[in-house]
């Protein structure tokens, strides 16, 4: 059975349609894997009797011949999205016993395609990390090892990313606020894409930072992410943000022909202190496309540099603001209180033992640049840099460039611990390559494109035009077939 798990997304559709397979027999498969794989800490709430069911529905459907593309797949879904009767925590203890009474608009689009849910998956706290040492749950593990090490699998969707790359689930749902889905999707040597700011719903996931939040894929390739991208986007109602244009056959889109598009390759992603085999790496993935037919063009987008901080300050604001409903009135933990404490102090106490660490350093960063005497040198500011880094983009298209090439981290994955005691900020310089594209509200994706000289995946990403992620997943494609990379952890946890 655990050959099955080998299977990609695509390939264990079309057996299912075929009825060479059952779903059945799948999620099984899936739920032994998961099992066999605790050590990663990737699963963080047990839905296997959820999953049976939906597997023999889904299995009724297929003999039906009513099967979306979706259909008895199993698939992981982070903690961040409310799942109905399911413990939702989003990896925190503020949330401890929450079970949502209705469904987030992309699992339900997911559910109703048919999809098998397999387990609820680890995050960094209320995805406020770079390596999964957030959460409540403890730290998932990347199943890529070195010297024995235990290295992170990328935050927040990090629970995702590991489980994937593990074989234990065949895709999974992920948000991306600065670099969640394609930095852990770099780390573990699989690909994943934020889609345009506006394509997935963001109804019933809970929110981050308002305006940069964005669900996406985490999938073994670039077939399966558009295949579970098209399943998970949509125009929602729900959602003040979300856009109502039609949403495409991605998958359709992958023809693999990229003959005169032309690919941006900004000088400005050439950061002090990156290995050169992540440059040797990049300029091959340059080759590559311009092999394939791309036209390259080197280009400039001169606002980078202020992305991290104006990130840094808008992020935590928005962060500021959505946490301040969390405060043990309606829902979640609710601290013990001392004889005389009135609603200050429950207020006071459930806040601070219910958040870790690094959610009130971003709760504290974010109430200070809103505060009255520093809302225009900061917030403000940061909200002008922003506008300025969107333009740089606008620019970049309006002159042509049809998606843009970068390297996706700067480097492959560090050891649990060493970043996120010792220094917060080094950790978030790693978001470096990523944040634009948020702050931006483009798409990105992420393919992997390469081992490290220690033997560790490295990923490259591109950056499309926004709305165009047929395009851009087109692209990634094409870059796809010809990085060939194949590579896969040794299942030290088994």
């Amino acid at each position: 059975m655990s050959e099955l798990m080998k299977l990609k997304l695509a390939e264990a559709r079309d057996a299912l349609r075929a009825g060479q397979i059952t779903s059945v027999e799948l999620t099984d498969a899936s739920l032994k894997a998961i099992d066999a794989s605790k050590p990663l800490n990737a699963f963080v709430h047990d839905t296997s009797e959820i999953a049976r069911a939906q597997a023999v529905a889904a299995d009724e459907r297929l003999l039906a011949g009513d099967a979306p593309n979706m259909c008895g797949l199993p698939i992981g879904i982070k903690d961040l999205f409310c799942t109905n009767g399911v413990p939702t925590q989003a990896a925190s203890a503020i949330l401890g016993g929450f079970k949502p009474q209705y469904e987030s608009t992309v699992t339900e689009k997911l559910f109703n395609d048919g999809a098998v849910m397999v387990g609820k998956l680890n995050m960094d706290e209320f995805a406020m990390g770079s390596s999964n040492e957030t959460s409540v749950y403890g730290d998932a593990i990347n199943p890529w090892k070195v010297d024995s090490r235990d290295l992170t699998p990328g935050g927040s969707s990090g629970g995702s990313a590991a489980a994937v790359a593990a074989e234990t689930c065949l895709a999974a749902t992920g948000t991306d606020t600065g670099g969640s889905i394609r930095q852990p999707a770099a780390f573990t040597g699989i690909t994943g894409i934020k889609p345009t700011y506006g394509r997935c719903s963001r109804w019933g996931i809970v929110a981050f930072a308002s305006s940069l939040d964005q669900a996406g894929p985490i999938a073994k390739d670039v077939r399966d992410a558009a295949i579970m991208l098209e399943a998970m986007a949509g125009f929602d109602p729900k959602d003040s943000t979300s856009v109502n244009l039609p949403v495409p056959n991605f998958e359709a889109a992958l023809t693999g022909d990229i003959r005169g598009k032309t690919i941006g390759i900004p000088k400005e992603y050439r950061v002090d202190g990156m290995p050169d085999e992540l440059e040797t790496l990049w300029a091959n993935g340059t080759s590559m496309l311009r092999d394939a037919g791309a036209i390259i063009k080197d280009i400039s987008l001169p606002h980078t540099k202020y992305a991290l901080p104006a990130y840094y300050v808008i992020a935590p604001a928005e962060a500021s603001s959505n946490l301040a409903r969390y405060d043990g009135v309606r829902f979640g933990l609710r601290a013990k209180l001392d004889a005389g404490d009135g609603i200050t102090e429950m207020y006071e106490k459930t806040r601070a033992d219910g958040f870790g660490a690094e959610v009130k350093r971003r709760i504290m960063v974010g109430t200070y640049v809103l505060s009255a005497g520093f809302y225009d040198a900061y917030y403000n500011r940061a909200r002008r840099v922003r506008a300025l880094i969107k333009r740089d983009f606008e620019q970049v298209f309006s002159d042509g460039v049809d998606a843009i090439l970068t390297p996706s981290t700067p480097s492959s994955a560090f050891g649990l611990g060493e970043m996120a005691a010792v220094d917060p900020v080094k950790m978030y310089l790693f978001d470096v390559f990523t944040v634009t594209v948020n702050l931006a509200g483009l798409p990105g994706i992420s393919v992997p494109a390469g081992l490290d000289s220690k033997g560790l995946p490295l990923g490259l990403q591109l950056i499309g035009r926004p709305w165009e992620e047929s395009e851009l997943l087109n692209t990634a494609f094409a870059l796809e077939k010809s990085l060939n990379f194949n590579a896969k952890p040794t299942q030290w946890w088994l």
